[in-house]
């Protein structure tokens, strides 16, 4: 989000260790405001290995650390009344007080009139936490984030069609990736197909559903239509399939077509 141009805040938790260090700089280093607890013991910093097969889909194994360790007190009531879109991460969701944690960032949100988002992360995160999911996607969230097999997995049906036509009676606003097939965004009961950006070679998926949300937020937070925030979020994600890493390697406001600056 920052690297398209706009102001982004980062609230977690990280310890007193060099992979913290370098976490916190790194988010520092391209202007993310960092409201992160340091911990000094009990758990280390997270970091994931994740492996790449040749077509560009990955594999993670990951150990969460501190950052499972989120509680409600962790929540900053300024941090999040000054943003206009909250993110949650999915991931975060198997610990009890992480999850009160996402229930009280988003009344401090609501509060203030802002928006509140959620990416549902991966199936298997789905799969654990189906029902508290959908207790915070029908009284909390706004935006929700996912792939299809994430969706299909939500409503436990084997269709994406028959997936995405409950998802739009339960969300005012989605994006659902569908890998090459593009995505789709929704509007209330408008379904918009985004088309993918065209790649030459898909070389590590790692990152794509993040930049893709980063991309839709931005244009969302300007009051973009909805197919344009679409549009942003798979340029976005086209950049980062292009390389290893889940970081962009460009700036990537340069990526934004001239009728949407």
């Amino acid at each position: 989000l920052a690297s398209l141009g706009g102001r982004a805040g980062f609230i977690g938790k990280i310890a007193e260790d060099s992979f913290g260090d370098a976490f916190a700089s790194d988010m520092e280093r391209v202007g993310v405001g960092f409201h992160a607890g340091r911990m000094s013991a009990t758990e280390p910093t997270g970091r994931c290995i994740i492996a790449v097969t040749p077509d560009g889909q990955r594999s993670m194994s990951t150990f969460l650390g501190a950052a499972s360790l989120l509680e409600p007190d962790d929540i900053s009531r300024e941090a999040v009344q000054s943003a206009a879109v909250v993110f949650l991460e999915g991931y975060l969701f198997d610990r009890d007080h992480a999850k009160e944690a996402f229930r009280v960032a988003a009344k401090y949100a609501h509060e203030a009139g802002r928006k509140v988002s959620l990416t549902l992360s991966d199936s298997f995160c789905v799969d654990r936490h189906r029902d508290d999911f959908m207790d915070l996607i029908l009284n909390d969230i706004d935006i929700l984030f996912c792939n299809e097999f994430e969706l299909m997995s939500l409503y436990q049906v084997s269709d994406y069609e028959e997936a995405l036509g409950q998802l739009r009676q339960d969300c005012e606003f989605a994006a659902v990736t569908r890998d090459k097939r593009g995505s789709v965004v929704i509007n209330g009961h408008d379904v918009v197909h985004i088309e993918p950006e065209p790649v030459e070679r898909v070389v590590d998926a790692t990152g794509a559903g993040d930049l893709y949300a980063a991309g839709f937020l931005y244009g969302f937070t300007r009051g973009m239509p909805i197919e344009h925030c679409g549009r942003l979020g798979s340029l976005s994600a086209s950049e980062v399939i292009t390389h290893v890493g889940p970081r962009p390697l460009v700036q990537l406001s340069t990526l934004i077509p001239a009728h949407m600056r």
